[in-house]
């Protein structure tokens, strides 16, 4: 797995790809685990289990694009409809040497971007319409760079796949809890089966999540401070970035809270987290690296191009 495409000019990022395999190993192996212990404990319904693993893995994989895009209200938009932002990507995609991906635009008014798609030929870059009011044209370019990166990097497909085994522990434990999955026989001993399998399920549930939880956090934010430094580098102006990173966060924490969680649980994907101020410095486990520290390599980025 390479951590850029093999016909980009986006910076090749070793530790990334590192993470990026090191990653999917541990989830895969975590998968494998997860279901083996599953069908063991659940037993009559191990086709249920694996049927339900594979649909929502093959669910959240091919059709993660359409899923984010309808779930951020984004919809694909004509270079007659936006042309200063198709123009932007145009010619970033003409300096990366890589395929042009899909343009979106989702009306909403917290300033943000994320892009999404299991590999380069389904790829979409989104913007809010609430970032085009609010950038000027190079820190839109800084900002779509980034997005761009994140697609040449194939850093998108490794977030979905990882974030899917927690979707899946989560939806395992709801059916152990509110169906008929153990039987409902009023047997004594039947019901004490019921009882262990119950909390062994939730127990293997709770676990798969934390790890999972924990693996995605840490890809998370190393992902965003190489795309940072693919983005600032293939437009030799990182002061342009660090300024949209720095509107960008100060105008989503001025956001109410309120409108703000509608938007969190995309996070991973976003160009900066949607948190109001207080959260930004109590979330210790952000999918995004802090703004100092985003800021200060966008810093010594711009020192060394500058020698």
């Amino acid at each position: 797995m390479s951590a850029s495409g093999p016909h980009t000019r986006f910076a090749p990022d070793r530790g990334l790809t590192t993470r990026m395999v090191v990653t999917m190993f541990f989830i895969g192996l975590l998968f494998v685990v997860f279901t083996g212990v599953l069908i063991v404990v659940l037993r009559g319904a191990w086709p249920l289990v694996v049927l339900l693993a594979g649909g929502l893995f093959v669910a959240q994989f091919w059709f993660s694009d359409k899923i984010t895009e309808k779930a951020m209200g984004a919809h694909e938009v004509t270079p007659e409809q936006y042309p200063q932002l198709h123009g932007t990507i145009d010619r970033l995609c003409a300096l990366a040497d890589m395929p042009k991906p899909r343009v979106a635009v989702a009306d909403n008014d917290m300033p943000n971007a994320f892009a999404t798609g299991r590999n380069e030929k389904n790829a979409v870059v989104c913007v809010t319409t609430g970032l085009l009011r609010r950038l000027e044209p190079e820190e839109l370019e800084g900002v779509l760079a980034h997005e761009l990166s994140h697609v040449a990097h194939r850093d998108v497909a490794v977030m979905t796949i990882a974030g899917f085994l927690g979707v899946l522990a989560g939806v395992i434990t709801r059916i152990a809890l509110y169906s008929g999955m153990f039987g409902g026989n009023n047997r004594n001993d039947n019901n004490d089966n019921a009882a262990i399998a119950l909390v062994v399920v939730t127990a293997v549930s709770a676990v798969v999540y934390a790890i999972s939880f924990l693996l995605t956090r840490l890809l998370s934010r190393y992902r965003e401070l190489a795309a940072d430094r693919a983005a600032a580098q293939l437009t030799g102006r990182p002061s342009a970035l660090a300024s949209a990173l720095t509107k960008v966060t100060g105008q989503i924490a001025a956001i109410p809270t309120e409108d703000l969680r509608k938007s969190q649980a995309y996070n991973a994907f976003y160009f900066a987290p949607a948190l109001s101020a207080k959260e930004v410095g109590a979330q210790l486990m952000s999918t995004h690296p802090s703004l100092e520290q985003r800021l200060e390599q966008l810093g010594k980025i711009s020192a060394e191009l500058g020698r």
